[in-house]
């Protein structure tokens, strides 16, 4: 039986939203703790390079687009995109105040985007790893925001940033998609080795990313090899938050699989319409957590 698409909300591009940045910020302002809070940081310092790349890896292809809607659908994935880039860029820029190596990290990223996946790797690859990593982002709602106890111990800046990146992310969540099968015309195999390897460096670079920010925070290699291990059920336990969406990421093997095969998470609707009332992502963000289950 072939699965039904779900409810796709529509794309809406929010600029120039001031989440209040500031050097306020906790250093530890994932529950206190350095581990949880270096492991998000190394999530988030890589979206604007990452964000960049998604844009360029749709690029190509855009010309060949003769559907309307699509078209529009890519022009504003790319504008979310840009938005999120800015924003985070906005965040990095607190983190190098703090001591971080941001630049060497942003620049190993970059080397690797622009002179490995850009130049080296097929058009037809590139939006097949787009797809891939946007798979990941979408499920980022999942993973965060459909429970409260996740984000309970977040800076409530932050958790506000990262509230409105993961509604964005359902919203574009077909876009990357349906331009790698429709017009693309990427098979299966190269989806499924794309994800495969997507996942690998997705991995790879966050906890590399993690380690070399603790590193830098002045904790030994013992000392963070004791705080990874403190927080493995944090992460892959029963409720972790990275295995809490371990079943909708391997449906994207499925032959049939389609981005809105998975339903957007229950309380994207509290966020949209209280931001569609106030224009206010902070109001719209703790609405979006005080609907989470």
């Amino acid at each position: 039986m072939l699965e039904q698409k779900q409810y796709q909300p529509e794309m809406d591009v929010r600029e120039k939203l001031d989440f209040g940045l500031d050097e306020t910020i906790a250093k530890y302002w994932v529950d206190g703790c350095p581990f949880r809070t270096r492991i998000m940081d190394a999530m988030q310092i890589s979206f604007p390079e990452g964000e960049r790349y998604f844009i360029m890896s749709v690029r190509p292809f855009k010309q060949d687009i003769t559907d309307a809607k699509q078209l529009a659908d890519v022009k504003a994935f790319m504008r979310q995109e840009a938005q999120h880039g800015i924003a985070h860029n906005q965040y990095n820029e607190l983190l190098k105040k703090q001591g971080m190596p941001v630049d060497e990290i942003v620049d190993q990223h970059k080397d690797i985007i622009q002179n490995k996946y850009l130049k080296k790797f097929s058009k037809e690859f590139n939006i097949a790893l787009t797809a891939g990593f946007e798979h990941y982002t979408a499920l980022m709602a999942e993973a965060f925001f459909s429970r409260k106890e996740v984000v309970a111990g977040f800076d409530p800046r932050m958790k506000n940033l990262l509230a409105w990146h993961a509604v964005e992310e359902m919203e574009h969540r077909s876009v990357a998609f349906d331009v790698m099968q429709n017009v693309a015309n990427v098979g299966y195999a190269m989806r499924v080795w794309a994800m495969m390897y997507g996942t690998f460096q997705t991995l790879k670079f966050m906890f590399s990313n993690a380690n070399t920010m603790l590193k830098a925070d002045g904790f030994s290699r013992w000392e963070r090899l004791k705080l990874f291990t403190k927080n493995l059920g944090w992460m892959y336990g029963r409720k972790g938050v990275f295995s809490s969406f371990t079943k909708p990421l391997l449906a994207y093997f499925k032959p049939s699989f389609h981005p809105e095969h998975i339903p957007v998470v229950h309380n994207y609707p509290a966020w949209v319409n209280v931001f569609n009332e106030t224009g206010d992502a902070a109001a719209a963000g703790k609405a979006f957590v005080a609907a989470a289950h």
